[in-house]
């Protein structure tokens, strides 16, 4: 007998996740909405068990390689991941990255739950001299907005060695561009409302990981502290994530014409790419009014906060207060969506024009 072969992700997406297959079942699987379940069998109460949502942990663990638990939002998931350091630990996190994750790391630190060491995440060896003693290596890669990308199976390795639970936001680089449980890390956590689900019409999160410790931890984490999603979203997310290779393979096409483009366009200073994804970050001539007044120039291209869905968006980050101080003020962050690329290349060309005038 030949053995198969492991599905790959394109298959994952649509075949994870369905009802069992019998003569005249259903190929979708529906919406499950009770909180109350008689006494007696698998199901307790509507906080702790959902079928919906274990029809979208399907394959969401399926595509990270461990078991998936989706959360509320993002930043749920995260918040449940440092629930895993112990009072007073040690958390190494980047001076940059995603806000409101560093938002959440300061209030920890300023209620003495937790205590810090920032470094910078390009930099391994400052990391690595930053790991002993700590609980958790905290980071993602690419780094949310300047892109940049670590060195995440050396820092993995590192931290591991050192007995440090390390922890990696995948929301950018997604697992058909990284996998990190299979690179030894514990933890992995995406935001959902993002490229997974890629319709800009649901807030969830999820935290996978290959440990069942670990995975009892998160669970009573988000059952004690009522962080679950709603069957609705969670069947939203599990559409919209069916044709999620299609959607990136076609974002990534574009953002890497688009990025050869830019290189080139007057008004760019400096153009920040990884060479992979969807997501790209330039730099405008003329400060943060210029990079403001191109954001708000376009036609096709939304200025909003946010990125991964359908529809392409550009934001100039530094508008935040909270925004990382080593990210430039005329810096604006672009998240492709699958619009032809021609015409968001016309778009972006008239706006950023526009803007030196």
């Amino acid at each position: 007998m030949v053995e198969q072969s492991p599905l790959r992700p394109e298959t994952q997406v649509v075949q994870q996740g369905r009802p069992e297959r019998e003569p005249g079942g259903a190929i979708i699987g529906g919406i499950s909405v009770s909180t109350t379940f008689r006494a007696g069998g698998e199901y307790i109460y509507g906080r702790s068990d959902n079928d919906t949502w274990k029809d979208l942990e399907a394959v969401l663990g399926a595509l990270e390689e461990g078991q998936a638990l989706v959360f509320s939002s993002g930043m749920a998931a995260i918040s449940a991941t440092f629930d895993l350091i112990p009072p007073g630990g040690v958390v190494v996190a980047p001076t940059a990255g995603y806000l409101n994750t560093f938002v959440q790391l300061r209030k920890l630190e300023a209620n003495n739950r937790l205590r810090i060491r920032w470094v910078d995440i390009n930099e391994n060896q400052q990391v690595i001299a930053a790991l002993d003693g700590a609980a958790m290596l905290f980071f993602e890669s690419p780094v949310n907005p300047l892109l940049t990308v670590a060195d995440v199976s050396t820092l993995i390795r590192e931290a591991k060695a050192r007995g440090v639970l390390v922890a990696v936001d995948n929301t950018f680089a997604t697992p058909l561009r990284q996998q990190p449980l299979k690179l030894g890390a514990d933890v992995v956590v995406h935001s959902l409302t993002k490229a997974l689900s890629g319709h800009s019409d649901v807030v969830l999160g999820a935290a996978i990981t290959d440990s069942p410790e670990l995975l009892e931890k998160l669970m009573s984490y988000r059952k004690d502290s009522g962080a679950n999603a709603g069957p609705f979203e969670a069947w939203l997310a599990l559409r919209g994530l069916r044709t999620f290779p299609i959607r990136f393979a076609q974002a990534e096409n574009s953002t890497k014409i688009l990025v050869e483009r830019l290189h080139n366009h007057p008004a760019v200073e400096r153009v920040r790419y990884p060479g992979f994804g969807f997501m790209v970050s330039i730099e405008v001539k003329g400060g943060a009014r210029a990079a403001d007044k191109a954001c708000n120039a376009s036609k096709i291209i939304s200025y909003a906060t946010s990125l991964g869905g359908v529809e392409s968006l550009w934001e100039r980050r530094r508008r935040h207060d909270d925004e990382p101080l080593e990210v430039p003020e005329n810096l604006i962050r672009i998240s492709v969506g699958i619009e032809h690329v021609e015409d968001l290349w016309n778009d972006m060309d008239q706006a950023l024009t526009r803007s030196q005038s």
